[in-house]
Order: structure tokens, then C-alpha cells, then sequence
């Protein structure tokens, strides 16, 4: 009977771990906002980096004046500098394309 309950306690245990590794991590701030966009993380990328080449070093998903006023906004690394690049989480236009100051957001 003992046996039985540490196998038990045992599987439980395991299979509350699985469940919890299984469950994505947040990839980027405002995942919780991910359901009122229409444009999806992965487009949205794509979109930016078409307007800004470079490599992706931040993502966030925000509410924003401007547009729909809902989001993408992307920290774009290229030719020494970063780039904020925003885009419109509705509509998938670029609403800022600009170098970051000394003082990034």
C-alpha cells in the first residue's frame, strides 16, 4: 500500500510538472493583449523588419496613441544603432520607424 502511494504521489507530481513545461512562457510583453490583435506576433515582425533590416533585440505588444491604438513595437538593431519600429496591430501599418534616443522607452 505504501508503494502504491509513493508511485502515486510520484506520478502526480511528474505530470504537474510536465503540465507546467508545457505551458509557453510569455514571449513578449502585453501577450495578454494578443487577443485583440489582428495581426499576429510573427506578421508583425516581418512587417518591421521589412521596414527596418536588422536583427529583432525586443518585442512588446502595447497600447499606444496612434493608429488603432494597439501596437507592435519592435527594438531593431542595425548599423550600430536600434531602431523603434511600431506597427499597428490592427492594420499591420508601420506608425513609427525611428532611432532610439539616449533615453529608449
Amino acid at each position: 500500500m505504501k508503494r502504491i502511494l509513493i508511485i502515486s504521489t510520484l506520478a502526480l507530481a511528474l505530470g504537474a510538472a510536465a503540465a507546467q513545461a508545457a505551458a509557453p512562457p510569455a514571449a513578449y510583453a502585453g501577450h495578454e493583449l494578443a487577443g485583440q490583435a489582428k495581426i499576429g506576433l510573427e506578421q508583425a515582425q516581418a512587417i518591421a523588419l521589412k521596414a527596418r533590416p536588422g536583427a529583432v533585440t525586443d518585442r512588446e505588444l502595447e497600447k499606444e496613441a496612434g493608429g488603432s491604438g494597439l501596437r507592435w513595437s519592435f527594438d531593431i538593431k542595425g548599423g550600430g544603432k536600434t531602431f523603434e519600429v511600431g506597427v499597428d496591430a490592427k492594420t499591420g501599418k508601420v506608425l513609427e520607424n525611428k532611432a532610439e534616443g539616449p533615453h529608449p522607452d
